[in-house]
């Protein structure tokens, strides 16, 4: 059941933050549907690719294409006006996917019994996968080669729950919720890693 929300939950975040940047690009239908598409699904393609899932079982999630497909319909025919004010949402579902998916990544390695590094690249795969394939497809510099903290995020959940710190539902569902306002907080408040520059002459 878990399972189930968290792909939902992760799907639709991801859909509509991939297709509110094809927009902001202002992309074509096509671009709109391919860019949500990818950024709903690239990260569980990565994350396939990296523990041994054939790549294929992406395919076989037919309902779940069907959720990514309805949900860019639904902000694709959005009213302008209203979409001015939806695309500052943007990086708050986009929060959402990474939450929900780096959860979900991690939750599939700990049941093919993976160990604990696995179990952390599979959260951080699935979680920012699709995010780094967006923005690239979009010509922007991934938010998670920046400084600004969001892949940490996706490292901690894996690390919880490769821990088995959280296991039943509810103490996913709170992991969930407490990965999201992290990241949101580090967004609104600009937290970042240390960096280092180098001058250019």
């Amino acid at each position: 059941m878990t399972w189930d929300v968290l792909s939902i939950i992760g799907t639709i975040a991801f859909a509509v933050s991939g297709a509110i940047v094809a927009m902001e690009e202002e992309y074509d239908i096509l671009g709109v549907y391919i860019l949500g598409i990818v950024t709903a699904f690239g990260g569980g393609a990565f994350r396939n690719l990296l523990i041994g899932v054939p790549v294929s079982a992406l395919w076989e999630q037919g309902l779940f294409f069907q959720i990514a497909l309805l949900s860019i319909t639904a902000v694709f025919m959005f009213p302008n006006n209203l979409l001015r004010h939806w695309q500052r949402w943007g990086n708050f579902f986009d929060a959402i996917g990474l939450s929900a998916f780096a959860i979900q990544g991690a939750i599939y390695a700990v049941n093919m019994d993976h160990p604990i590094s696995a179990v952390i690249v599979a959260a951080v795969l699935t979680g920012i996968g699709g995010g780094i394939i967006r923005d690239l497809l979009a010509g922007r510099k991934p938010i998670v080669l920046r400084a600004e903290i969001y892949a940490v995020w996706a490292i901690l959940a894996g690390l919880i729950i490769g821990l088995k710190i959280a296991s039943n539902p509810w103490e996913l569902y709170t992991l969930f919720v407490l990965v999201t306002a992290l990241r949101v907080l580090s967004y609104t408040f600009k937290w970042k890693l240390p960096a280092r520059r180098l001058g250019t002459h």
